[in-house]
């Protein structure tokens, strides 16, 4: 036996019987408080030192027999020992199963039924860290159950007064229009009493880790992220996580056309009801800046879009479009170059939430290319105006990039993506440039696969055809220059002659580089190239012949190919 210890000693000293990954009660003081307490004077701890941190959230009595199933984890349980008076030896188990449901420790009044504790009992409460409290036996156990619900109660009280106080300080940071960063900052100094190193995050919806206080993750929390760094929410949802050495205390941030999740670390003590209420407040409080953020963001898109489409419609002057560009960073001097990703017409418009993310990613991607490049999205359509200091537009592969991010999740970009000229005189050409890339992706719609790149310097002839209506007399001049070349593909030895005859005539009749491409015998080939004389006329030898077949080509590379 031994006397209370300082008070003064570390409040949570000791394993909290609940264990690290679960809460303690909003309300709830140490052990070692309450033994503080006027009806606990006299108290004499028996047994389980190490367990006086162990928080008391409520008490109660035993005197049945079975009350085993009706104990609470964080309660003092007060017994004169009467239950087990013919089985002392049976007290040994009980500190196991009282200290397996949390329950914060026994207090009992020795003398009337039981004299004395086994030694075994004793022996097992110090191993556990539960602690056993002779209390004085002239005290009512009415007097000490009064005093344990107003210490609580009293305690109660003033966490409710401070998690309100503690809401409006950061509500006051969005009021007087605060971002991100001072909130998780705040929240970092309101959940790290006692000195004690806590780590508070804010995961964005990608997992992505942007607002950090406190330092870095411990060493411990790797576990935490992905293979690319990202936050695991799928795993550690909201509430509260044993991390063994951590404990983790998850809120989720919940904004219209966004989520997040806020995190807070610390390895001294679990986390107290309390401070979970200050976290999931603070989440809250998150999700009104994220919600100001995109409210303002939208604006400024809208914005954004208005301009770009008066400067590419040309209604605006050069005055007042670079004026107002410049407070977007933008700028419209020098040799530009307009690309417009039009999405495919047959796909269903994107919602609202993923419109917005895609009219950032594209922000972000072209700019990261061009820091002063013009952007917008409209409903279905992506623009950039983006500069060429070389005159020189870029790679199909770097527009091909650029795209991507506009593709569905884990798909790549089905429109088809309009590439103009360069034009040099910057404002002023705009409006025709945008006119270009709009051709470019109305002939490529009809040429090509969706996903390709159309340029408008490369349209060539099938810009000319594509203005020609889709008539009998089309269909009549297709059937009798190509033949049984006309019909749409599906039977392999027509779709082997047609293409044959296609690049023939792109190697300008070069029988051997047509082998080579095709990977044929030079002898094949010959024989191929008969049969189309045959079917077709002597193409080898009459230029006419040759002009009519590449038009047909053409033709039926925008008018079957692609219908």
């Amino acid at each position: 036996m031994s006397e209370l210890p300082d008070l003064e000693q570390d409040r949570y000293a000791g394993e909290s019987a609940a264990g690290k990954g679960r809460t303690v009660a909003v309300a709830a003081s140490p052990l070692r408080q309450i033994l503080t307490l006027p009806s606990f004077s006299g108290a004499r701890l028996l047994a389980g030192r190490d367990g006086l941190g162990r928080m008391v959230h409520s008490i109660n009595t035993m005197e049945v027999p079975d009350v085993l199933p009706w104990v609470r984890a964080d309660e003092l349980l007060l017994t004169t020992g009467y239950p087990m008076r013919n089985n002392p030896l049976a007290l040994v188990d009980f500190v196991t199963e009282l200290d397996e449901r949390g329950v914060a420790g026994l207090a009992i009044k020795l003398g009337r039924y039981i004299h004395e504790l086994p030694k075994d009992m004793l022996e097992r409460a110090d191993a556990l860290g539960f602690p056993i409290v002779q209390v004085a036996d002239e005290i009512p156990f009415s007097e000490m159950l009064n005093q344990v619900l107003l210490e609580v109660l009293g305690l109660s009280a003033n966490a409710v007064a401070r998690a309100e106080r503690e809401h409006q300080d950061l509500t006051q940071l969005v009021l007087h229009g605060k971002g991100m960063p001072e909130v998780v900052a705040a929240l970092h100094a309101q959940l790290s009493t006692e000195g004690a190193r806590v780590v508070v995050a804010l995961a964005d919806r990608t997992g992505e880790l942007s607002e950090m206080a406190g330092g870095e993750l411990p060493a411990a929390a790797a576990h935490l992220l992905d293979e690319d760094g990202a936050f695991r929410a799928n795993v550690f949802g909201h509430g509260i996580h044993d991390l063994g050495e951590l404990s983790l205390a998850v809120g989720s941030v919940k904004a219209e056309g966004s989520r997040g999740h806020l995190i807070a670390l610390r390895a001294d003590r679990p986390w107290t009801q309390s401070e979970v209420i200050t976290l999931e407040r603070g989440a809250t409080v998150a999700a009104l800046v994220l919600t100001r953020e995109m409210a303002v963001s939208a604006v400024e898109h809208k914005y954004r879009g208005d301009l770009l489409r008066e400067v590419l419609a040309g209604r605006v002057s050069a005055e007042s479009a670079e004026s107002r560009a410049s407070g977007f960073g933008w700028r419209f001097s020098g040799p530009k170059v307009v690309i417009l990703a039009a999405d495919d017409p047959s796909s269903e418009g994107s919602a609202d939430r993923r419109s917005e993310q895609r009219a950032k990613a594209w922000s972000s991607r072209v700019r990261s290319v061009d820091a002063t490049a013009a952007t917008a999205t409209f409903a279905s359509e992506s623009v950039a105006v983006l500069g060429c200091p070389d005159g020189v537009a870029p790679s199909t592969k770097a527009v091909t990039d650029l795209v991507s991010v506009l593709g569905a999740p884990g798909r790549s970009y089905d429109g088809v993506v309009g590439v103009s000229r360069v034009v040099e005189n910057g404002l002023d050409g705009l409006p025709a440039a945008y006119a270009q890339a709009w051709e470019a992706v109305r002939v490529g719609r009809m040429v090509d696969d969706a996903g390709t790149v159309s340029r408008f310097d490369d349209l060539g002839l099938y810009r000319l055809l594509s203005w020609v209506p889709d008539s009998t007399e089309l269909r009549s001049f297709l059937a009798d220059t190509l033949g049984e070349l006309a019909q749409p593909q599906g039977d392999p030895e027509i779709d082997e002659l047609r293409r044959t005859l296609m690049v023939l005539l792109d190697t300008n009749l070069n029988v051997a580089e047509t082998a080579r491409q095709m990977h044929f015998h030079y002898n094949t080939l010959r024989y191929r190239v008969n049969k189309l004389e045959k079917m077709l006329g002597p193409f080898t030898t009459n230029a006419r012949l040759r002009a009519d077949l590449l038009v047909s080509i053409y033709v039926w590379q925008m008018r079957v190919a692609h219908r």
